[in-house]
């Protein structure tokens, strides 16, 4: 298993096309509920815990071999807004298209002929992290830590904060991000050994479900979510 390989798949300069993402965070900014660092940061410990927690255990699941059919119809059923849920099955595309360059795989070749129109994002993260030699825990970090990182880098550019401070908020979360990703493993381990999808949790969050379909109505926007 090679460590590098997680700062690879972990990098947001891996083209896996999340840059054109904010997670949710133009809506907020619009809204008024991200102002700032303190309320960046609460609204990325809500993802953390919510979206967070899903796409660490669909991904962590995916590496310990459960059935990518499976935990792809649990990741739709986690998805109410169709909107979230095309936007999860294009960013799985591309993800699928990077890391079939970057770790080739009969795996990955195979996912890429069953769901020509893309799985969705954490259950390919899951795949090509298996192929990249990677440990379910380390799909999991992967998955959490995007689910803030992407809000944060978004609002340094939407709102013109400090880079610092975005960073400072990534920082002091990841005590929680570490946890999350426990309960993560804890749920893909016991959907590994009892064959059931229903044990992956399934925390979510209505107002980012909603506020995905109000955003995606707009004529004019930054992130493409």
């Amino acid at each position: 298993m090679s460590r590098a390989a997680l700062l690879v798949l972990a990098d947001g300069r891996f083209p896996a096309g999340g840059h054109a993402h904010s997670g949710g965070a133009e809506a907020a900014v619009k809204a008024g509920r991200i102002t700032g660092a303190a309320s960046l940061e609460e609204f990325c410990r809500g993802r953390l815990h919510t979206a967070g927690l899903v796409a660490g255990a669909l991904a962590a699941a995916a590496v310990l071999g459960v059935a990518v059919r499976e935990l792809d119809a649990a990741a739709d059923a986690r998805t109410p807004s169709p909107v979230l849920r095309g936007t999860a099955r294009r960013l799985g595309r591309q993800l699928l298209r990077a890391g079939r360059a970057a770790w080739p795989a009969a795996e990955l070749e195979a996912l890429a002929r069953e769901f020509p129109r893309g799985a969705h994002q954490p259950v390919v993260l899951g795949a090509v992290a298996r192929a990249a030699g990677l440990t379910a825990g380390d799909a999991a970090h992967c998955a959490a830590y995007e689910c803030v990182s992407g809000p944060a880098t978004a609002v340094v550019r939407l709102l013109s904060l400090d880079p610092f401070e975005a960073t400072g908020v990534l920082a002091r979360l990841a005590p929680e991000a570490d946890r999350v990703v426990d309960r993560a493993v804890e749920a893909a381990g016991r959907v590994a050994a009892t064959g059931d999808v229903d044990e992956l949790p399934a925390a979510s969050a209505p107002l980012m479900e909603i506020a995905a379909q109000w955003h995606a109505e707009w004529a004019v926007r930054l992130f493409a979510s």
